[in-house]
């Protein structure tokens, strides 16, 4: 047995070694030593191997799925090493013969398909990236739901591409010219490496033409030799870790760099688009406005604020279908209560395809293909929109299906097919038969009794069992005599002192189809799971059809939900420059406010237009914590979700298509490649300024802060210069420099703003509201006090800030002038508060005197007495 492992682990060195042992996989030496500790399970030994003990442990088979899972997590690749026989077969051929086992899959990131190592709402995306002669393509696939995708993409844009899709693991040429992961060091622990020969061109169209059963790919579209390259190391890569039981994978669709938004891996992370800085979902812009109610809808939402578009009619179709949903409320209701009961059947039919489906995947096609049908017929008399029509068309058609499965099925069946028990009673008759024996075997003997007591005349016999004879049909000696004359039925077996024992063919075979019911049942039903699952995967394309018809429905409607309860309005979206939008708020902001307490939010405007070709900029201006880069960041994602296909929250939009969206709001380093802060303000501001266009929309918060004051202002006047005169694009751009207000005057496309706040009796009291103008203070101190800093803090900086404004005001002082009126280290502890003086005589004469009820004289006397005690 040790020698067949160390064979098997031998082919699979960088994978953990799951060796089917029984009910148990087994893992052996240093598999065993790291699985137990990334497991937390214990770790045990079995024999020995050179004189040493053997590490082992192991985990069971029927809840593998959850070790799995973390293995996973923690960047491990398991091989599935499965028994390929009956263990009764190895004894037959010797008692010391080892069962056949092989590796039946290579379980890594990037090719999972079962629901409990999956987050239904997301795709699990393996990307390959490919080059040849300088040109780059990035392809990806989704086993778990089918969806196969290609996109030429040069190196400098692997890094926004891969940020956009957020791939579980990428594969790469070991022998590419330059290290990929020098683009994307962040995606480098995701990668994994294959030989030249997967990605020679050649050998991948014929994988391709090959997996998806056509003599050329033009079909599919004019695919270049980056694209063929990278889409066959995927099919190659594909085969080697399911060893060649290849998924169902839809055609190819090959994208376009033009056809969506362009958003770097910096811009995503700032606008928390799916997932917050923190790393989770909640406070993303996903988890604000995802009212999907199947998983697959939810899925589309993801790809939609991903990649919004840049077509503006494929984007007035998505809006028109919304604006259907708001105009027939009650339709949608009832088609939301629907979708609710869709599975999901992407990936049920992709797990059928790999051959580790089950019951319940057969049940999820049959419902989800039921609920289609119910919702077309819900949409039949309703005038819907361009974009529902077409997608009703993939809805019916699957009427004869339906009845197969529904007729197959029973209405819960289990989720494994060994299980047995999923086929209705009355689809087989040989089934039925089975499952009666089983079940049913003491009454179908009765019945039999019966029978040959009415034949023969004898009431008395009986049909019993023992272990030496199995089933027999036993008479008295005085009506054996009747039984003998009836000998082309019964077959004289034994006789005894007292009884004559008689069997018949039809006993016998009945006998052996009752011991082999239950085997015999189990078996049937797999055969008849395999005809279902065959006649499941010829209607796949039609399936696939229906479930984005339901995934698009579910979408419309959800985006609908949203608008109506979150009073969002409809975008007006053009081939223009115009970006104007009245009363915008921030979606995750007012979502967290209203969970937070119910404060409502501040609406504010926007309006970036030039009314021709030239830069469109906000100078924006005022104190922290008035809202600025909420300001910033929520015109961002408005036009990002318009371009979605969404309704925006604001009362009206206007916007003219955003080709790229840059954003460089907040401060963060990256110490792991020995970048500070500022650098990495100035890599991502660099970014900026080399790659926007004049369909651009920018936001910048707070260029230069990361260094001195002068050599701040000088970046941030140099970068504004920039985007004015050479990107000549839409931006707002946030600054504390008040110096840069004079622009305004200088560039004719730069417009200045300010957050507006109220001082009331020292108090800062912050408005939210953006009006056009410009500050002349920041507040700095003022917030620092509502930090909570100690007072002589700021009171000292409130001093040394009335200097260095003076001096500026004077235009006389000096640097070092100011530093030798505030010394470094002038700052003084606070004074001992005093203590409480002692109450005197007097105060303690006066504290029993009541005025009113003195007569002029006593008042008089008690003046006199006063200044005898001073």
């Amino acid at each position: 047995m040790m020698a067949q492992y160390l064979e098997i682990k031998d082919r699979h060195r960088d994978a953990l070694l799951f060796y089917r042992m029984g009910d148990f996989y087994e893992m052996f030496f240093d598999d065993a030593v790291a699985a137990a500790e990334a497991l937390d399970i214990a770790l045990t030994k079995r024999g020995k191997h050179a004189g040493d003990d053997i590490p082992m442990c192991g985990v069971p088979v029927h809840s593998s799925e959850t070790y799995l899972l973390n293995l996973i997590r923690k960047g491990f690749r398991v091989a599935v090493c499965e028994q390929l026989e009956d263990p009764a077969e190895a004894k037959k051929r010797g008692s010391k013969s080892v069962v056949r086992r092989d590796v039946v899959r290579l379980v890594t990131p990037g090719t999972l398909t079962e629901d409990s190592l999956l987050d239904a709402r997301r795709h699990n995306f393996l990307a390959a990236y490919a080059e040849i002669r300088g040109d780059g393509a990035l392809a990806w696939v989704d086993i778990s739901t089918g969806a196969f995708h290609v996109l030429p993409c040069p190196r400098v844009q692997l890094g926004p591409e891969l940020a956009r899709l957020g791939p579980s693991e990428i594969v790469i040429c070991e022998a590419q010219e330059a290290d990929p992961a020098g683009f994307v060091p962040e995606f480098r622990d995701r990668m994994t490496e294959l030989s030249r020969a997967s990605f020679d061109s050649s050998s991948a169209r014929r994988r391709l033409t090959g997996l998806f059963g056509v003599s050329s790919l033009d079909a599919f579209g004019a695919f270049t030799l980056p694209e063929v390259s990278a889409m066959g190391a995927i099919v190659d890569y594909l085969d080697i870790t399911q060893k060649g039981k290849l998924p169902l994978v839809r055609p190819p669709v090959r994208e376009s760099l033009r056809g969506t938004m362009q958003i770097d891996a910096a811009t995503r992370r700032n606008l928390e688009i799916s997932q917050s800085l923190s790393g989770g979902r909640e406070g993303s812009l996903l988890t604000a406005m995802d009212r999907t109610v199947t998983a697959a809808g939810g899925r589309l939402l993801e790809r939609r604020l991903s990649s919004p578009s840049r077509d503006v009619e494929v984007i007035r179709d998505r809006l028109d279908a919304v604006s259907f949903a708001i105009d027939n409320r009650r339709t949608a209701e009832r088609l939301r209560e629907e979708l609710r009961k869709v599975p999901d059947m992407e990936r049920a039919l992709s797990r059928l395809g790999l051959e580790r489906g089950g019951p319940r995947d057969l049940a999820a096609i049959r419902s989800g293909l039921t609920q289609a049908e119910t919702l077309a017929e819900t949409l039949s008399a309703e005038p819907v929109s361009t974009l529902i029509r077409q997608n009703m068309g993939f809805l019916t058609g699957h009427a004869e299906l339906i009845d197969l499965l529904d007729a197959a099925l029973i209405a819960e069946p289990p989720l494994l097919s060994r299980d047995g028990g999923f086929i209705a009673p009355g689809f087989d008759g040989d089934l039925d038969e089975c499952r009666t024996l089983r079940d049913e075997g003491r009454g179908v003997i009765a019945s039999l009794q019966q029978k040959y007591a009415e034949m023969t005349g004898v009431t008395s016999l009986k049909v019993k069992h023992n272990n030496v004879l199995g089933y027999f049909i036993e008479t008295t000696a005085t009506h054996a005599e009747k039984m003998r004359a009836l000998s082309d039925t019964f077959i004289h077996r034994q006789t005894t002192a007292n009884q004559v024992r008689f069997t018949t063919l039809e006993l016998s075979e009945l006998e052996t189809k009752i011991h082999n019911a239950g085997g015999r049942a189990l078996e049937i039903e797999k055969r008849l799971f395999e005809t279902l699952r065959v006649a499941v995967l010829d209607r796949a394309p039609a399936i696939n059809d229906a479930s984005k018809a339901l995934a698009e429905l579910d979408l419309t409607t959800a985006l609908a939900d949203l608008a109506v309860s979150e009073n969002w309005n409809r975008p007006e979206v053009d081939q223009g420059r115009e970006f104007l939008v009245t009363g915008g708020r921030h979606p995750v902001v007012e979502r967290a406010l209203r969970k937070q307490g119910g404060e409502k939010f501040v609406a504010n405007s926007c309006a970036l237009s030039d009314g021709g070709d030239g830069a469109a900029i906000w100078l924006l201006t005022g104190p922290n914590m008035a809202g600025k880069s909420t300001f910033l960041r929520q015109n961002a994602l408005i036009a990002l979700i318009a371009q979605a296909g969404s309704y925006v929250p604001a009362e009206s939009a206007r916007i003219g298509i955003v080709s790229q969206l840059f954003s460089r709001v907040g401060a963060s380093d990256d110490l792991a490649r020995g970048r500070s802060t500022f650098m990495v303000e100035m890599v991502e501001t660099a970014a900026i300024l080399n790659q926007a266009d004049d369909r651009a929309l920018v936001i910048l918060d707070e260029i230069g802060r990361g260094t001195a004051t002068y050599d701040g202002l000088s970046i941030a006047w140099a970068t504004l210069e920039h985007l004015h005169d050479v990107n000549r694009c839409r931006a707002l751009f946030a600054t504390h420099y008040h110096e840069m207000t004079a622009l305004s005057d200088k560039l004719v496309g730069v417009e200045n703003a300010t957050v507006s706040v109220k001082e009331w009796e020292g108090e800062v009291i912050f408005l939210h509201e953006v009006v056009k103008g410009k500050a002349d203070r920041s507040y700095g101190v003022q917030v620092a006090r509502l930090a909570g800093l100690p007072p002589a803090v700021v009171k000292r900086a409130r001093t040394v800030l009335d200097a260095l404004e003076k001096g500026q005001a004077d235009n006389a002082a000096r640097p070092k002038a100011i530093i030798d009126d505030l010394p470094l280290f002038a700052a003084q502890p606070p004074a001992p508060a005093p203590a409480a003086p002692k109450e005197s005589a007097v105060e303690k004469k006066l504290a029993g005197v009541s005025p009113d009820e003195l007569s002029p004289r006593e008042a008089l006397q008690l003046l006199y007495d006063l200044k005898a005690l001073i």
